[in-house]
């Protein structure tokens, strides 16, 4: 975890002076009741109302973002770091929120996010590299992050066997998204460690804000804006649900950023790992869909490896730490 006292809010919730365990609750609880939420909205988009636009939904998400966050009373003047430092972290959100919302016409809910849970591993891995950060885990995280791995392909074998919507196209476009997210989340908290002053409004706006252009490039290639609107134009109501689902996915995203910046990266995979796994047993509950003996060991295996991860290391996980001068200066990062 991360040892760094820095002056959070999380929705107007002091976190700064409070223990660590409460900080880990209020981020946690936060964030598995955005994303909860989101993922049974997710579901009843794509599969009752058949809306398989995945990139216009990340369209209209980013635009109630902006406008939440203008009520939480963030202005362009708080910003600290540069915007250059913001494409690049949108280029990477953007394209893995497209690629996660467009698998889900080719894949069923839980084999998505299954592929997801894995996340904790690249992220592991690439933590290593990135500039600011330059982490080492310790060898039983390696462990719980390879049991999440052959969870991940127990279930999604036994989901090829029951599912009909299991193919190569949404597997090859969740792997893009995993490797991005990986990407993201370290990404993410070397801006928190080289510039402490950012603030997790500072980082969704400009991200989004930043974001939103990148979306129509797609949408316009293939169509999908124009197909899009019109089948809101047909149905309405369907935006009520977009809304709803951005705005419950905004705390989500929020709570997850100050994980982030608090705790690290590797941390925040973990939980998010254990938020998937929930949505996995309410999708089923929910939805009536049928499971397997496969499925069942894949999610034991899964439930393994949070467990194993989360047990206390016996010492901490080195990280070269930015000079003062680093941290006061804010620089762009992952310049070439």
């Amino acid at each position: 975890m991360k040892s760094e006292d820095q002056t959070r809010f999380l929705l107007g919730i002091s976190l700064s002076d409070r223990p660590k365990w409460q900080q880990f609750l209020i981020c946690s609880f936060g964030f598995f009741f955005g994303y909860l939420v989101n993922g049974i909205c997710e579901e009843y988009v794509y599969n009752r109302l058949q809306f398989s636009y995945g990139w216009y939904f990340t369209f209209v998400q980013g635009f109630v973002y902006l406008i939440l966050i203008r009520l939480q009373g963030f202005t362009m003047k708080q910003m600290v770091n540069p915007w250059n430092t913001y494409v690049k972290l949108s280029g990477v959100l953007m394209g893995s929120h497209g690629l996660t919302k467009g698998s889900l016409a080719y894949l069923n809910y839980p084999a998505q996010i299954m592929f997801k849970s894995t996340k904790v591993l690249p992220v592991m891995i690439m933590g290593a590299f990135v500039p600011g950060l330059r982490r080492k885990y310790p060898f039983n995280e390696y462990i719980s992050a390879l049991l999440l791995v052959v969870g991940l392909i127990l279930f999604t074998l036994a989901d090829a066997q029951t599912s009909p919507n299991f193919s190569i196209i949404g597997v090859i476009m969740i792997s893009g998204a995993l490797i991005m997210d990986a990407f993201l989340g370290n990404f993410q908290e070397a801006i928190f460690t080289m510039n402490p002053e950012t603030t997790q409004m500072e980082m969704l706006f400009c991200s989004t804000i930043v974001g939103i252009p990148f979306l129509l490039v797609p949408m316009v290639l293939t169509g999908e804006l124009f197909k899009a609107w019109s089948s809101c134009s047909q149905h309405p109501y369907i935006y009520c649900v977009l809304v709803f689902e951005a705005m419950a996915t905004f705390i989500g995203q929020v709570s997850v950023l100050s994980l982030i910046a608090i705790f690290g990266a590797a941390t925040t995979a973990m939980i998010t790992t254990a938020r998937k796994a929930v949505t996995l047993l309410l999708s089923y509950i929910i939805f009536t869909k049928p499971l397997t003996e496969c499925h069942g060991s894949g999610l034991l295996l899964i439930s393994m490896g949070i467990i194993l991860r989360m047990l206390p290391d016996t010492k901490p996980s080195p990280r070269v730490q930015g000079s003062n001068a680093n941290a006061k200066k804010p620089k762009p990062l992952l310049q070439k």
